[in-house]
């Protein structure tokens, strides 16, 4: 069955993930005390801006002259969550030797999704143009992100960077956890009260038919406690990068939500913490 055939409530079940997690605002307390203690304790330039939005702000948490570079994107549907609950990343990743930037962006309603993408580019470009400032190498920058910053890591993905003045392979490998690829879906239940979407939106920002323009190492990661729906979109990207000649890893993860998956980057020894040092060591 294609998402196109469920009902109203099934789509709303399918495609937002409130509705398909118990309590799922409880999956995130534990994560935000890490983000606290790191973003008290840790060495860190919080807040700098990437460019003159108020939402146009990025945490760094350097790891030393030449490190590489992590850029993480969060998620929200566009439309919610804050860096500041995502420095939770950085226990792990800086004593690696990786500097992390956890990356703030346009939000729906206050712009559109076109702006949201525009935005998650600029601060792409930026990182490049100024990480050396703080130790990071501006020639191994990679990506990671959730849902919706899963989304935006794909964008990235679909831009042509030589077009802006910019290297062609600046982004050298992505991890992409529980991503939403197509937006098509989400006209249709309750979160495009905020998001606005138009058919025109829509088509400009799915990555599921933008064509590739980095050859990068990819992984994607689903949990396997997710709807169906949602998981069919990751395997949906994957086949699409694989028809412009990419060969991304796809992974679906047993005992996972769209809400726990996120733990996983404070697991050392877990999938998707070895699929970001793997995209970091490049």
């Amino acid at each position: 069955m294609h998402w196109t055939e469920l009902s109203a409530d099934e789509l709303e079940y399918q495609f937002n993930p409130q509705h398909s997690v118990a309590d799922f605002q409880s999956f995130q307390v534990h994560r935000s005390a890490v983000s606290r203690v790191c973003r008290e304790t840790m060495t860190a330039h919080l807040d700098v801006a990437y460019g003159p939005g108020a939402l146009h702000k990025v945490d760094i948490f350097p790891a030393g002259e030449g490190a590489p570079v992590h850029m993480f994107f969060h998620g929200g549907y566009w439309r919610t969550q804050d860096k500041a609950n995502f420095a939770f990343i950085a226990r792990d990743l800086v004593p690696r030797g990786i500097t992390l930037v956890v990356v703030n962006y346009d939000l729906c309603p206050a712009v559109t999704l076109d702006a949201v993408s525009a935005s998650a580019r600029e601060a792409v470009a930026w990182c490049h143009g100024h990480i050396a400032a703080y130790g990071g190498d501006p020639q191994r920058i990679s990506l990671s992100g959730n849902s919706a910053g899963a989304h935006l890591c794909s964008i990235a993905l679909a831009t042509d960077w030589r077009a802006r003045g910019l290297p062609g392979d600046l982004v050298k490998g992505t991890v992409m956890i529980s991503g939403i690829f197509d937006p098509a879906p989400a006209r249709l239940i309750s979160v495009n009260a905020e998001l606005s979407l138009s058919e025109e939106t829509v088509r400009a920002n799915d990555t599921e038919r933008l064509p590739p323009q980095t050859e990068a190492l990819n992984y994607v990661f689903a949990g396997g406690r997710e709807p169906w729906a949602w998981v069919d979109q990751s395997f949906r990207y994957s086949a699409h990068l694989r028809r412009h000649g990419q060969d991304p890893e796809v992974h679906v993860l047993p005992g996972y939500h769209h809400f726990n998956i996120m733990d996983q980057y404070l697991e050392p020894a877990s999938p998707i913490a070895r699929a970001v040092q793997a995209v970091c060591a490049l």
